[in-house]
């Protein structure tokens, strides 16, 4: 599937480089491939991309800095639907077991989450790895990324080797959206070659009400069903996305 592991430019960790090939079992060069079809990583300077055909991949955390300032934090929906109950205090612990890209556990880190990020794909793992490498080294960023901490495997046995009890665990499922902007769109068709919808989503629910966590939080479509059929105690609902939360506390 991975047909090299391209560097250009100066500025590369080769060490990293190498290790990611090894991984994938292919080469580190400095040449694209010919192919116009072909599935690369790009290493440079600015970091990690995943290539498929003209479309590209990449983790950013940047671009939601204006949504974790100047107040803007306190609208997001995510958070909303994970409040915390009125007796807990300290830390909190939260699993993402579906974090993709970790846009959505940024969010919840942002809101003083301790974040785990579960993804079991291989490329989607790399990337999140690199953007969280970048974001510890960017001073607006890095205190944020700090508090999230990326697990390579499948959710489900990690969510059983867990030495606490979660604050919060969030399950986001793909599901088609109707409406789109052009650069989710992009994304989303990248990201549809390399993973999958969730197939086995009554073993994952029942994964993460195994660990015992305070709450549950779901990603879902406005209008979509519940996810394993379960009914929720609550629901977050905003035009593009409904969160669905079981609270057990």
């Amino acid at each position: 599937m991975i047909s090299a592991i391209c560097v250009q430019g100066r500025g590369v960790d080769m060490d990293r480089a190498r290790r990611l090939a090894e991984k994938f079992g292919t080469e580190v060069t400095d040449k694209i491939p010919d192919d116009k079809h072909a599935m690369y990583f790009l290493f440079d300077k600015n970091g990690l991309s995943f290539i498929a055909g003209k479309q590209e991949l990449k983790g950013d955390f940047s671009r939601l800095l204006k949504r974790v300032t100047g107040g803007h934090l306190a609208h997001e929906i995510i958070l909303k639907a994970a409040k915390p109950g009125s007796d807990d205090a300290g830390v909190k612990k939260a699993v993402d077991c579906t974090a993709g890209l970790g846009e959505d556990s940024f969010l919840l880190a942002a809101g003083g989450y301790q974040v785990e990020l579960f993804e079991h794909n291989p490329v989607t793992a790399a990337l999140l790895h690199d953007a969280l490498i970048r974001a510890r080294k960017n001073p607006d960023l890095k205190e944020i990324a700090s508090r999230m901490t990326l697990r390579e495997g499948d959710s489900k046995e990690l969510l059983s080797s867990l030495s606490y009890e979660p604050d919060l665990i969030y399950l986001d499922p793909m599901f088609p959206e109707k409406k789109k902007s052009a650069e989710t769109k992009k994304k989303l068709q990248v990201l549809h070659q390399i993973e999958t919808p969730c197939a086995d989503e009554n073993e994952l629910v029942q994964a993460a009400i195994a660990a015992k966590p305070k709450k549950i939080v779901i990603k879902r479509p406005p209008e979509g069903p519940y996810l394993a059929g379960i009914t929720p105690t609550y629901s977050v609902t905003r035009k593009a996305v409904r969160f669905d939360c079981i609270a057990f506390n």
